[in-house]
């Protein structure tokens, strides 16, 4: 018997009988915009081969006021109609069946052709759209439909209906948007017009053996959004107008509440997605924050949902469902939530991937193919950049030897899994140590490689990493390294100054401000958030009510700008918020004077004004790394050539992305 009897059961919709009950949400990966539809296919061939039951692509433009930004791919042109065929004929043959989302971004559309239904500036654009006429809302009604029907011709079992996450339907749907007096605004029977006359006219245009799912949104989490009878209300209505399925959405882009990011709770949004199921008769499928088939399958076996959408986790893992079915779960590369090379990248106009996964959209230029030579290779250090090179070259057919000096592997992983919100790191080295183990790359702990042991090896990696730069602030020997306190080998007062506000700053301060992670227990993280009952407040927000701070902390920096300025472009906004939640004391602009058995004695500006002393019985020191590069360089001394990858060759802010980029990219490479 399956151990995932709900998760692998099918899903029969009528017309077609789907093999699971996953679905792979949409995720805009940037790689349509490449114009290599090559490339775009294989990324969605690859998941069809790994047993997912249906993928949903990245958002679509019905028309050119519509995309995301100016050029967002659609289906226009005869040209486009190929490039598309040429995506599901591919997923076709590697068995899957695939759905092309259309997503008209309204408001939140990058340029100054964008419409909505009230001229209300996006926060997170700056144009401002244009108020549609009775003839704008015809047009986007019937582009929309269009789309669909050219999704049909090229080749698709499916659409989806972007009706969710404040974009251009959900727009009208709410006051906070809407501030219409005609027959699309006003009471909710007007505002919910626009999407139910778009399903109706979608289902006509591709007819009954086709399947439309639409998106809706359980909880907007902003000022005046919809009321929970209103989400029901809309739901009904949807599955009259024709839907196939309803799948839900969390949240808009604007809310100040984070949905998505690895300090969310796992399927912490799964209740709202049970309370609408059984008020419909199509099956709901729940999203957000479920990266393993044990929570896809507890959330299908309480009743919650029909079908679970994971859009990352076929980032991290193309054959998560292939994996899951045949008992091999462990060796599912998870996905930590991180944003880093996914949204991160996406909001940056560059192409998506996964820091866990570099192949992730790069599936036809980062080949893995056999070693034509076999080589005896070692690699020093088990730390993620070693690891990730260490499986590559074994997976390959190298013999590889991985030396690690510590008594267990994770490297800087081990201090990132400390930090509250950040329990996903442990699943990450878990799987490390597995796939070490599969791959049959032989392990030496507590082990120092020194150039006399490394002589006999065909190619030597050096993924020695970094440790905690000195700052040069006198009186150091007082203060602690963040690597000593995350650690455990050193503890922290009531009072904490931290030296330096990047990212290792700011896990410093959360982990010295909280005192169990909220992450943990769902009912405390929306306490702390604000996530409140649609059925209580209209979009679901609550007074967010944070729990006191286990500590006064100071979090310093000597850049003079805003502290964390710098940290990743869809997940800084929380960690400023978490920890101005918590009180903490941002100041940039200092120069670090000296630390006395008092605190740590500062000034501001280049002309050293302001002499000011931050009272504190501890000071964490997180001014940056430097790389240890020692062996590397005596290597050098030898003659012995070496690879040098991660931190040991560039001792950045601790970056995981880029170590295992690296070291994946040299595995497949030697």
């Amino acid at each position: 018997m399956s151990q995932y009897p709900h998760l692998l059961s099918p899903l029969d919709l009528g017309h077609v009988v789907l093999p699971n009950r996953v679905l792979m949400g949409s995720m805009h990966t940037n790689l349509e915009e490449t114009g290599d539809w090559n490339r775009v296919a294989e990324f969605y061939a690859t998941r069809a081969r790994g047993g997912v039951g249906l993928m949903v692509t990245g958002g679509m433009a019905p028309n050119r006021e519509g995309g995301v930004f100016p050029g967002a791919a659609g289906l226009f042109t005869p040209e486009d109609m190929a490039n598309h065929r040429m995506v599901t004929d591919r997923v076709h043959d590697a068995g899957g069946r695939i759905a092309m989302q259309i997503l008209h971004a309204g408001r939140y559309a990058y340029g100054p052709e964008c419409v909505s239904a009230s001229a209300v500036k996006s926060p997170i654009s700056p144009f401002p759209p244009k108020e549609l006429d009775a003839a704008g809302i015809e047009k986007q009604i019937t582009d929309i439909a269009t789309a669909a029907a050219r999704a049909r011709e090229a080749g698709y079992d499916g659409v989806e209906v972007m009706g969710s996450e404040g974009y251009f339907l959900n727009q009208f749907l709410v006051r906070h948007v809407n501030r219409r007096t005609d027959d699309w605004g006003g009471p909710y029977e007007n505002r919910m017009r626009l999407p139910v006359k778009v399903m109706k006219r979608v289902r006509a245009a591709v007819g009954q053996d086709f399947i439309v799912i639409f998106r809706i949104s359980l909880i907007d989490l902003i000022p005046d959004g919809s009321t929970w009878d209103e989400v029901v209300t809309l739901a009904k209505a949807i599955e009259g107008a024709g839907a196939t399925m309803l799948n839900t959405g969390i949240g808009w882009h604007e809310a100040r509440v984070p949905t998505i990011a690895t300090s969310v709770p796992r399927a912490a949004f799964a209740w709202l997605t049970g309370r609408l199921r059984p008020e419909v008769g199509i099956p709901v499928i729940t999203s957000n924050r479920i990266n393993t088939p044990e929570v896809a399958e507890g959330i299908l076996a309480e009743g919650k949902a029909d079908m679970v959408s994971l859009a990352r986790p076929f980032l991290a893992d193309p054959d998560f469902v292939a994996k899951a079915a045949t008992g091999r779960a462990a060796e599912i590369a998870p996905c930590i939530g991180c944003n880093q090379a996914c949204l991160d990248h996406t909001f940056s106009g560059k192409i998506s991937t996964c820091l866990v996964n570099p192949r992730a959209a790069h599936e036809t230029e980062l080949v893995l193919a056999p070693a034509e030579n076999p080589k005896r290779i070692a690699v020093v250090g088990a730390g993620p950049a070693g690891m990730a090179c260490a499986i590559t070259l074994a997976e390959r057919g190298h013999a590889v030897k991985l030396f690690e000096k510590g008594a267990e592997i994770g490297g800087q992983l081990c201090l990132a899994r400390t930090i509250p919100g950040k329990e996903e790191f442990h699943g990450l080295t878990d799987w490390f140590a597995t796939m070490l183990k599969k791959t049959g790359v032989s392990l030496r702990l507590s082990t120092e490689a020194t150039v006399r042991n490394l002589g006999e090896f065909d190619e030597v990696v050096i993924a020695t990493g970094v440790a905690p730069r000195s700052p040069g602030i006198e009186g150091e020997a007082l203060a602690v390294s963040y690597a000593d306190l995350l650690s455990g080998r050193a503890e922290a007062g009531p009072r904490v100054a931290v030296v330096g506000a990047g990212g290792i700053g700011f896990d410093v301060a959360e982990f010295l401000t909280v005192s169990e992670s909220p992450t943990l227990h769902p009912e405390d993280w929306a306490r702390e958030w604000g996530v409140g009952d649609p059925a209580q407040t209209p979009g679901g927000l609550a007074k967010p009510a944070p729990s006191p701070p286990t500590r006064q902390v100071t979090l310093l920096q000597r850049k003079p700008e805003k502290p964390g300025r710098r940290l990743g472009k869809t997940t800084g906004w929380i960690h400023r918020a978490a920890l101005n939640a918590k009180g903490v004391k941002m100041l940039g602009g200092v120069n670090y004077e000296r630390i006395t058995p008092e605190g740590l004695h500062i000034t501001f500006g280049e002309a050293r004004e302001n002499p000011t002393l931050i009272a504190a019985e501890t000071v964490v020191l997180c001014a940056g790394q430097e790389s240890q590069r020692s062996l590397a360089d005596s290597l050098k001394a030898q003659g012995i050539a070496a690879h040098v990858i991660g931190g040991a060759d560039i001792a950045g802010e601790l970056d995981a992305k880029r170590a295992i980029d690296q070291g994946t990219r040299l595995g497949a490479m030697l």
